[in-house]
């Protein structure tokens, strides 16, 4: 298959060096990226004109990853997708657009050679490799009482698949009926990709995007929009000791999304926010499941030091094409998974995870605060940095978290507070007895080989031995007493 403007890898050819010179001009001196970059900052009609002006901005121009920004910047919540992005925008703000008039064209001459404009185009079409899904590590228990799955796996943080609870909602039956969530959703829109979007017209989109990474329906007002649905599902037993919940509905963190989207679609590497865990049921479709333990950083990702920033490979796909081949590379194979309709995965506290839909898929999750976390969970709201604290509106709020959620467990729940407060002074405890013990080694090691050192000390024309300078060495030490805070 070719690229539909007749791009091509980057290429060390001199033909297409010379058409990108002489196509872009003073642009060529730039990398395709900050062009793309310009480009976004130009309106529709700018790009039109500029795309006429050479074969290389000709197709920079019309690249449909710069409409794609054009349009959902621009659009109304209430548009419609047709094909391609470029497509769906004229549609929407051109009136005299005559529809499917703009088709790609591969000019003649030789072929525009770029890595940026290449690849999502690559990655677009790629099908899934079968390869991805051969590796189950993640248990599947059926029948595990809560206790059981307490210490099982919630107290250890490890992963675990249960079947047989999701299978019995009604969610199962209901939500597989085509109509069923459309009705629901009825003249209503639906948080996709953050912004407002009319749940027809993403089902609309899910059917014909070309997109190297879809678009996700990952709506939390769902249960407020549509307040039946809630009726379609239960929380599972397991989770359902949610310490959250103190703060009620309207003061709590975000905590419960519907998932919807087409195959390719899916969330990279991320952890659940403020050192909650997680539950996530597939209702439709199949999800292939990446976890790591919160210490090692995927290959590929790269967070900040307080984590506050992560970047990730452009989508899932570019992903496990390049990186899932070495996914050990950090030093540590990943559990991994393919959670089919019906099971519902336990994604502990701070593991890092990536989910990717094997097909059009739908879910539910929650994220929640048991007595188990709720040690981990206080000392990450005690930070009180809005850049790390999420789920709220403002940063005020966001900085108030640990304050107003203490308050209120004081209150309800005084001695699971009591029980968390005691467990986090153990582990300063536990710190300052460990830090102490550092100190004390590397200092014998600094007075042991300040000991070795002096003993080939020159005395005159010999050597002084280890024993004559023992007392010297003593004197040493008595200069560098251990560095104890």
């Amino acid at each position: 298959m070719r690229h539909p403007y007749g791009v091509l890898p980057e290429s060390q050819d001199e033909q297409c060096k010379l058409l990108r010179c002489k196509g872009l001009g003073t642009l060529s001196r730039f990398t395709d990226e900050v062009i793309v970059n310009i480009l976004h900052y130009l309106n529709a009609a700018e790009l039109c004109r500029l795309s006429t002006t050479s074969r290389a901005l000709y197709i920079f121009c019309n690249d449909d990853t710069v409409w794609k920004g054009l349009s959902l910047q621009n659009l109304q919540p209430n548009w419609k997708f047709h094909k391609t992005w470029q497509e769906t925008y004229l549609r929407h703000t051109v009136p005299s657009y005559t529809p499917n008039s703009k088709k790609p064209r591969i000019l003649p001459g030789n072929p525009l050679c770029s890595e940026l404009l290449y690849q999502p185009w690559l990655y677009s079409i790629v099908d899934i490799d079968p390869a991805w899904l051969e590796i189950e590590t993640i248990e599947r228990r059926s029948g595990l009482s809560k206790e059981d799955f307490r210490e099982q796996y919630e107290i250890p943080n490890k992963p675990v698949i249960l079947t047989n609870i999701a299978t019995q909602w009604p969610a199962a039956r209901k939500w597989l009926e085509d109509d069923y969530l459309f009705q629901a959703f009825q003249d209503k829109h639906v948080i996709v990709g953050d912004a407002p979007m009319r749940y027809d017209s993403f089902l609309d989109y899910c059917k014909d995007n070309n997109d190297e990474m879809p678009l996700y329906l990952f709506d939390k007002t769902f249960i407020t929009n549509c307040p039946a649905l809630q009726n379609d599902y239960t929380v599972p037993p397991h989770f359902s000791d949610d310490l959250f919940s103190v703060l009620g509905e309207d003061g709590r963190p975000d905590y419960r999304w519907l998932i919807i989207g087409p195959k390719r679609s899916g969330s990279t590497f991320h952890k659940d926010p403020n050192a909650t865990s997680a539950w996530n049921a597939v209702i439709k479709g199949s999800k292939k499941w990446l976890l790591y333990p919160p210490h090692v950083q995927p290959p590929g990702v790269r967070a900040s030091a307080d984590g506050a920033d992560v970047a990730c490979p452009v989508s899932l796909m570019e992903w496990f094409i390049h990186f899932y081949p070495h996914k050990e590379v950090v030093g540590y194979l990943p559990v991994e998974c393919t959670v089919q309709a019906g099971e519902i995965l336990f994604v502990p506290r701070g593991w890092w995870h990536v989910a990717l839909n094997l097909e059009d898929s739908i879910a539910i999750t929650h994220n929640y605060v048991s007595a188990t976390n709720l040690p981990y969970v206080l000392t990450f709201l005690a930070t009180r940095n809005p850049a790390l604290v999420s789920g709220l509106e403002s940063d005020e709020e966001r900085v108030a978290l640990y304050d107003t959620f203490t308050t209120a467990l004081k209150e309800k729940h005084s001695d699971v507070l009591e029980m968390a407060l005691e467990e986090m002074e153990q582990w300063k405890k536990r710190a300052k007895v460990g830090f102490f013990c550092f100190c004390f080694v590397l200092n014998v090691l600094f007075c042991i080989g300040m000991f070795l050192l002096s003993s080939f000390t020159v005395k005159g024309s010999y050597f002084v031995g280890p024993t004559e300078h023992i007392y010297s060495t003593l004197n040493l030490m008595s200069h560098y007493p251990m560095m104890v805070y």
